[in-house]
């Protein structure tokens, strides 16, 4: 309060602002107002290019603190204070971002309210994301369209304020044409309930001097006297246009209703407290005809033709797109469904979707379709798949709802840039349209990705500009001018689904003689221009719209950081906030802290953000990064860092940089679901590096990071260990000195014994070497990590039975410390001393021509990951997982034996299932040649990801993301054995269910005991 006093409180100033939001918290606002540097700058982006930083970020928990934000910001003495509400963030256009109060509608208003099956309804909060609610109603057969490519983390609020559409538009409409009612909070708090109006209704709306009155009477004056016009100026397309939609105002029985109004409107005209919305049955069978062409042109002319057919959906992608999905994991899935044709790769692609209930009919549908191909040769094509089947349709729409994100995956400065993405024009002209927006784009001398929904004439084109580049970056207005001055041309739009945002300014020219009627549509419900201002109409007088080159751009900032720091920190760099990383699905392993906690600051992409405003503001303080990263610290600047805590600087910026990446897991879940590949492990632990290099590092970093060291000599000791970390006592102190809880116990007295019976010897280059070639044909050298070594011996015992069972020589090497946690904590001196002393001992084996063979998956891995970014380190061979080894170790059995088998379930592990897509397929594929089935359980993350589950200041959040997924499939009544194969899942299950899980090898052995293999 006293920093407030003596700040400027002019309106628009900062003052101003801490003025109002003390107010607010006067008023009874219940939910979180922040205004931390982070919080407004994790919220000062969205996928557009373009970066505005609001003045704070308030959290409302219910309609009532929206209300109550409405009233006061329509008071007298606050009309100067600016509000914009936000739901997903995934905009394009920058729809939500504003330099006022931003109102984040995502974090508690996510509640889905009522489910009415009888007349298929719902009533849900903003908040809610579309494959939430999705993924409720499923049970009932129902289902919410439309379809979006960013289904998993766009809210429903957010479609409703971009009228949002996609895939099979042309058959379900906008997501307009399937809101039943709004409540919206008008500025002042009035609440706005807009239905559907017979006359006589309307009449007594429209009377009073309330807001909603004279909103009702404002808009049915401006449609009675303007209808004419209206239906002039509104062109005849699948994506009319959308906000202030006065052409469906009346419905076909002559209700008037105010809905379609307020969707697509962004936040403009009051804030959306509650949606009620019609549901729709799920068709119950469905096939995918996919179709390849030798030209991206020849699958436009052939989607206008195909279109005619009446399928659902016609879906294309350009062979950019097609490209860059074959090096994602997702193409694993789907690869079959698109074979290479003798002339190479498909260079385009169409997806045509034919759904129904009646199976018989759909497949009739589907044989005269085939028929047409075949007998058509208007077009050339190079051949069709078949994906039948709901679950087989959805694995290729995965596909095509990542090209978005894909996109952004391109190499090189460059990056596809969304702001003339979204064009609609009546489909039979599409292909005209795009051969003059190709020429358009190749006189730039610019390069670009295109996919989109033919059937409704919208395609997705994204000029690849490298916005750090002045040049680049001066090409936005004359691109965007002659994308609007051709939409026109072709009788389209600029903006086909993803709304107007910062491109507001054509909106004038558009709507011609009818934007008057919508800047008295603005002023009746916003007289004071308060509510997202700039965006598709502004009042009277009041302050000009937006325009494309005057929004501040984020390639303006980005500039600011030197080349050689921005080339090296890569993918942080690139992130597009596309926000593939705010997934909703508790299944998925993408970001689990961001899941359990709900704050972006803890998302990949609030990360990026924060690691590129950090690294500007180093740059700005003189610091040379690239020196810092590479240097020894003087002695006495160790010294000084040793004992100096954040609290002698308490405004540094750093800090909240590093209280972000203090709560990532580092699973690397990020590097490969990221259509980017941002790789937030590998930024955290360099930011970890350099951040310690000024303040002191807590005990805990150091115990953790060389516990790997410390593990053989507390092996030595393991009973006085193991007695200790039981003791009341010790835990405390463990909890208050460290910040550790819940230290497993270790063991360790079956190893020696199980070496001796499988004539287990140590694995030295001498003993190696001096094996003959047939020799070295049927040796395994098994290297196990640390802790799976100490604290799970028994399981390295099973391995080493296990391939001695498989007629292997087994050969035992000393247990390695990867450096894993020494990465994780950013002593990246040592981990890369480390690596390269581990990387010599590997080379040796590589010589020796001897498969080595680890087990738990993160401290595997890190020979190919971390070590491969570790500067002139070269690794030569490759550590394979337990299951890569059995695939060719283990043969198929002749004779199963025929006794019961139970369910087994594998539950994989973040790093291993997102790195190897096809880890878990390969222990399918093994259970399967002994006899037995194996099903693979979709599921996210477990929560302790190495040791932070371990440490006392992630205990809940460890809780809470085990209890999101893990905790909820293990719960699940029936006969199921689960199996894990990371050795910190079958901790985290152990220590919040009291029992652990197998490993799926222990399984496999168990098996082959009963019935050996034959060689």
């Amino acid at each position: 309060m006293t920093m407030i006093a003596v700040l400027d409180k002019t309106p628009g100033t900062a003052g101003f602002y801490a003025a109002f939001l003390d107010a607010l918290r006067d008023l009874g606002f219940s939910g979180e107002i922040e205004t931390a540097h982070d919080t407004r700058l994790v919220h000062a982006t969205d996928n557009s290019i373009y970066q505005r930083h609001p003045e704070a970020v308030v959290f409302p928990e219910h309609q009532t603190d929206l209300v109550c934000l409405a009233r006061l910001a329509g008071r007298p003495e606050w009309r100067e204070i600016v509000l914009a509400p936000r739901g997903g963030g995934t905009g394009t256009n920058g729809q939500s971002l504003t330099d006022g109060i931003m109102v984040d509608l995502s974090r508690h208003m996510n509640r889905i309210l009522e489910v009415n099956l009888v007349e298929k309804w719902v009533r849900v909060e903003p908040g809610v994301v579309k494959d939430q609610l999705n993924a409720a109603i499923a049970q009932h057969g129902l289902f919410f369209a439309p379809e979006l490519s960013t289904s998993n983390r766009a809210t429903i609020g957010g479609m409703i304020s971009t009228d949002a559409c996609g895939q099979g538009s042309c058959t379900y409409g906008k997501t307009r044409d399937h809101v039943l009612g709004l409540s919206t909070v008008l500025l002042g708090g009035e609440v706005l309930r807009s239905v559907k109006l017979d006359d006589a209704a309307l009449e007594r709306q429209r009377r009073g001097a309330s807001r909603v009155a004279q909103i009702h009477a404002c808009v049915a004056d401006i449609h009675d006297k303007e209808k004419e016009t209206i239906e002039r100026v509104f062109p005849a397309l699948n994506r009319c246009l959308t906000g202030y939609d006065l052409r469906h105002l009346r419905d076909d029985d002559g209700s008037f209703d105010l809905t379609s109004l307020i969707c697509g409107s962004e936040g403009t005209l009051g804030f959306l407290s509650e949606a009620k919305l019609n549901l729709l049955e799920i068709p119950a069978h469905s096939v995918l005809v996919n179709i390849r062409y030798g030209s991206f042109m020849d699958a436009l002319r052939d989607a206008r033709a195909l279109t005619g057919l009446r399928p659902l959906s016609i879906e294309t992608i350009d062979s950019k797109v097609l490209g860059l999905a074959m090096k994602d994991f997702i193409w694993d899935s789907v690869e079959s469904y698109f074979p290479e044709d003798e002339a190479g790769p498909a260079r385009g692609i169409n997806l045509v979707e034919f759904a129904g209930h009646d199976e018989a009919a759909l497949r009739e549908t589907v044989a005269g379709f085939l028929t047409h191909l075949r007998l058509d040769t208007t077009v050339m094509r190079c051949g069709h798949t078949l994906a039948e089947g709901r679950v087989a349709v959805s694995k290729v729409y995965a596909m095509r709802k990542r090209a978005v994100g894909l996109l952004g995956n391109v190499q090189g400065e460059a990056r596809p840039q969304p702001f003339v993405e979204d064009t609609a024009v009546p489909p039979e002209k599409l292909a005209d349209f795009i051969a003059e927006f190709r020429a358009l784009l190749d006189g730039h001398g610019l390069d670009y990705g295109m996919f989109g929904h033919v059937d409704a004439g919208v395609l997705h084109v994204r000029p690849l500009l490298d916005m750090r580049n002045l040049v680049d970056a001066a090409r936005i207005r004359p691109l965007s001018d002659a994308v609007f001055a051709l939409t026109r041309r072709y009788g389209g739009s600029l903006w086909g689904e993803h709304g107007k945002g910062v491109r507001s300014e054509y909106v004038p020219e558009l709507f011609g003689p009818l934007y008057p009627s919508l800047q008295k549509i603005k002023a009746v419900f916003d007289p004071h221009n308060q509510l997202n201002p700039g965006k598709i109409a502004a009042p009277p007088q009041a302050q000009a719209l937006l325009k494309v080159d005057e929004v501040p751009l984020r390639g303006v900032q980005d500039r600011q950081i030197p080349d050689p720091v921005w080339q090296k920190f890569g993918t942080a760099m690139h992130c597009n906030g596309n926000g593939a990383c705010f997934n909703f699905d508790q299944d998925d392993p993408m970001c689990p802290s961001w899941k359990a906690t709900r704050d972006r600051r803890f998302s990949p992409k609030g990360r990026a953000s924060l690691l590129r405003e950090w690294l500007r503001l180093q740059t700005g303080e003189g610091a040379d990064i690239e020196a810092l990263e590479t240097a020894s610290l003087p002695l006495k600047r160790r010294v000084t860092a040793f004992f100096r805590g954040r609290n002698k600087a308490p405004l540094d910026f750093s800090h909240q940089v590093y209280d972000s990446f203090a709560s990532c897991l580092a699973c690397k879940s990020c590097t490969s679901q990221c259509p980017v590949k941002v790789d937030v492990p590998d930024f955290r632990a360099r930011f970890l590096n350099l951040y310690h290099q000024r303040y002191a590092r807590p005990l805990r970093d150091y115990l953790v990071g060389m516990i790997e060291y410390a593990l053989p000599l507390m092996a030595r000791v393991a009973p006085l260990y193991n007695a200790a970390t039981g003791l009341t006592v010790v835990q405390t102190l463990g909890r208050r000195l460290f910040g550790l809880v819940d230290m497993p116990t270790m063991q360790g007295a079956r190893l020696a014994e199980t070496c001796r019976q499988w004539a287990v010897q140590p694995a030295t280059p001498e003993r190696l070497g001096a094996l003959s070639e047939s020799e070295k044909a049927r040796a395994v050298i098994l290297m196990p990590d640390m802790f799976t070594r100490h604290f799970e011996t028994p399981l390295v015992c099973a391995l080493i039975e296990l391939a001695a069972r498989c007629g292997y020589r087994v050969f035992l090497a000393d247990s390695l410390a990867c450096g894993k946690p020494l990465h994780v904590h950013g002593f990246l001196g040592l981990f890369a001393r480390q690596a390269r002393r581990n990387a010599q001992l590997l080379r040796r084996f590589a010589a020796a021509g001897v498969p080595v063979v680890g087990l738990d998956p993160a401290m595997t891995l890190i020979y190919r990951q971390e070590y491969q970014k570790v500067s002139g380190l070269e690794v030569s061979g490759k550590v394979l997982l337990p299951q890569e080894f059995l695939l060719d170790a283990l043969a198929q059995q002749e004779k199963p034996a025929d006794i019961p088998d139970m369910q087994h379930v594998f539950l994989g592990h973040c790093t291993e299932k997102t790195a190897l897509a096809g880890s878990g397929t390969d222990w399918q594929t093994l259970f399967h040649r002994v006899g037995l089935t194996l099903h693979l359980e979709k599921t996210g993350c477990c929560g302790m990801s190495g040791t932070f589950g371990h440490e006392a200041r992630n205990a809940d959040t460890s809780r809470t993301i085990f209890e999101q997924s893990w905790g909820a499939h293990l719960d699940r009544p029936g006969e199921k054995r689960f199996l894990a194969s990371g050795y910190s899942c079958r901790s985290q299950v152990k220590r919040f269910r009291g029992e652990g899980l197998d490993h799926p090898l222990v399984v496999l052995l168990e098996r082959l005991r009963g019935d050996t293999l034959h060689s």
